[in-house]
C-alpha cells in the first residue's frame, strides 16, 4: 500500500513510518517540522539527540534499501495539503500532524488559539482534500483518550448505546476533556465521523493512550533514528520524568496523591497498532473507534513500578497539582479491537527494564532538572472586583 505518515518528523509520527516502511508498504512522510520549533520556545531539548530529516531519511536508505518520499509543509495550508496527496496518492493516510501536548495548549489565550487552529483547521483541509481527490483513501487518524476524560461509567470504543425514555440509538459515546488539545481531537472526531457519514469517508480514530518508550525495532537499527525521548513538564509524560528522576536520584514529584488513573502503551504496540489499523481499513463511510491502550495506572502505580524496578534508592514526594482533574475516579476502558485484529501487547515492567532505565542513564548530563518541574497552570486567578 501507499501510505502518507502526517506528522512523520514527531516523536511517534517517525517510527511509525519506520514501521510501515519496514512492513513492506511505499511510504511518505509529511512534516512542517514546527515540534522542533517548539524546543527553541522552551529552552527544552530531547533527550536522546535526533537527526534533522535528510539525515534520518538518509539513514533510513541506508539500513534499509527503502526510499521514504519526503514533503515539507503546512496541513493548515490547504493548496499544499492538495499538491501532496494528488502528488502521492496514497491508499491510507496516518496523520499525526498535531500539536499534542495538553500542558502547551493551557500556557495562556495565544497557545490555545494555535492548538485550536493548528488542529481542526488542518484536520478539516484533510478530509476536503481526501473527499475531492479519492474518497476511498482510509484515514488513520490518531486520537487520544484523553476524549473521554473519567466518566463514572465504562468506557466503550467510540460507540455508546443509549436508552431513554423507552427508545435506543447508537451514539457517539459523550466526551469530556481535560484541556484545549483535548477539545481539539473531540473537535476533530466530530468532523470526521460527520465526513464519513456525510461523505462516505472511511476512517479509523486510534483513541490512544500515553505512550511511553524510545525505540521500536526500526530505530535501533542506526543511531541517526533515534526518536525524540521528552521529559519536560510541557511535552514530557510522567514515566520518562518519573525513570529521569530516578536515574538523578532525585524524588519523584507525583501530582497530588496520585489517583489520576490513565491508559498507558508501549512505544512498539503504538507502531503496531497502526500497522493493523493501516492493512485492515474501515469499510466505505464507516467510522471506527479503538481505544489504542494496553495497560491502566494512577500516578502513584507508576511511581511505585518506577520505584520497585530502579536498581537503586528512590524517593516519592507529593506536591500540589497544577492541572485541574479528579483527585480519585474510576476507570474501566473497554479496548479490544487491535486485540481481536492481532496485536500482542508489551507490558511496561519490561520496557523500563529493557531499555528506558538504560537510555535515561546513557544520556543523563543532557537533563535540564530545572523543565522537570511544572510551570503551567490549568486555573486562573480570579480578579478581585473593585
Amino acid at each position: 500500500m501507499r501510505v502518507l505518515v502526517l506528522g512523520g518528523d514527531g516523536y511517534l509520527g517517525w517510527p511509525t513510518a519506520l514501521h510501515l516502511s519496514e512492513a513492506g508498504h511505499e511510504v511518505g512522510v509529511v512534516d512542517n517540522l514546527v515540534r522542533r520549533s517548539y524546543d527553541e520556545e522552551l529552552g527544552v531539548r530531547s533527550l536522546v539527540p535526533i537527526e534533522d530529516m535528510a539525515t534520518r531519511i538518509a539513514a533510513w536508505q541506508d539500513v534499509s534499501g527503502k526510499r521514504l518520499a519526503w514533503y515539507e509543509g503546512d496541513l493548515t495550508e490547504a493548496d499544499f495539503v492538495y499538491e501532496t496527496l494528488r502528488d502521492f496518492r496514497p491508499d491510507a493516510i496516518v496523520h499525526f500532524a498535531e500539536q499534542r501536548s495538553a500542558p502547551y495548549s493551557m500556557i495562556d489565550r495565544s497557545h490555545a488559539v494555535y492548538t485550536q487552529h493548528n488542529n481542526v483547521v488542518g484536520n478539516l483541509n484533510l478530509l476536503y482534500a481526501m473527499a475531492e481527490i479519492d474518497p476511498d483513501i482510509h484515514l488513520v487518524k490518531l486520537g487520544t483518550m484523553g476524549e473521554y476524560g473519567t466518566p463514572n461509567i465504562d468506557i466503550e470504543e467510540g460507540w455508546l448505546t443509549v436508552e431513554h425514555n423507552g427508545r435506543t440509538d447508537r451514539m457517539l459515546y459523550p466526551k469530556k476533556p481535560g484541556s484545549f488539545y483535548h477539545l481539539s481531537k473531540v473537535h476533530d472526531s466530530h468532523n470526521i465521523e460527520f465526513a464519513c457519514r456525510i461523505w462516505g469517508t472511511r476512517a479509523t480514530d486510534l483513541n490512544q493512550g500515553v505512550v511511553y518508550g524510545q525505540q521500536t525495532a526500526a530505530t535501533a537499527k542506526d543511531p541517526r533514528l533515534a526518536t525524540r525521548f521528552d521529559y519536560d513538564a510541557v511535552f514530557g509524560t510522567v514515566l520518562n520524568r518519573f525513570v529521569i528522576q530516578a536515574v538523578l536520584g532525585q524524588p519523584l514529584t507525583v501530582y497530588g496523591q496520585g489517583g489520576q488513573t490513565r491508559g498507558f502503551l508501549d512505544i512498539r504496540d503504538t507502531v503496531e497498532c497502526i500497522r493493523i489499523a493501516v492493512e485492515n481499513p474501515a469499510d466505505r463511510g464507516e467510522f471506527r473507534v479503538f481505544n489504542q491502550m494496553t495497560e491502566s495506572f494512577s500516578v502513584a502505580d507508576l511511581a511505585n513500578t518506577v520505584s520497585r524496578l530502579y536498581p537503586g534508592e528512590v524517593r516519592i514526594e507529593n506536591i500540589e497539582n497544577p492541572r485541574v482533574e479528579q483527585a480519585e475516579h474510576y476507570y474501566n476502558v473497554k479496548h479490544t479491537g487491535l486485540v481481536e485484529l492481532g496485536l500482542q501487547p508489551h507490558l511496561l515492567s519490561d520496557t523500563l527494564l529493557e531499555s528506558l532505565f538504560d537510555i535515561t542513564a546513557e544520556h543523563v548530563s543532557r537533563v535540564d532538572t530545572a523543565a522537570l518541574l511544572p510551570t503551567v497552570r490549568w486555573a486562573k486567578e480570579t480578579p478581585a472586583v473593585v
